[in-house]
């Protein structure tokens, strides 16, 4: 009988659904797909996506929870670029698969 596959931690498990959790909802993605080359404040992405600052704001604190975007302040501005090539990665594949089709 073959070996079967070690089963996934907790931890391991709660953090791999987190990130889909992420990558399932449109903003979040139109953000991180913004974000991936270079730094934007939260007012620029707000504006280049159509969202309010409310809304980017949010999405963004939960995108940093996951390690998904870094911050960096600059006087009274804050700016956001990508933080994990890894699930940018992931992003960039569903994309090419999507528009594969």
């Amino acid at each position: 009988m073959e070996q079967s596959k070690e089963l996934l931690s907790e931890e391991t498990l709660f953090g791999v659904t987190q990130i889909f959790k992420a990558l399932a909802d449109p903003t979040r993605v139109q953000i991180l797909n913004l974000v991936q080359d270079q730094e934007y404040s939260v007012n620029d992405i707000a504006r280049t996506l159509g969202f309010n600052q409310t809304t980017v704001s949010h999405q963004l604190r939960f995108l940093k929870n996951l390690r998904l975007v870094k911050s960096r302040r600059e006087g009274t501005t804050i700016y956001y670029t990508q933080d994990d090539n890894h699930v940018l990665e992931l992003l960039t594949q569903a994309v090419r698969h999507v528009e594969h089709h």
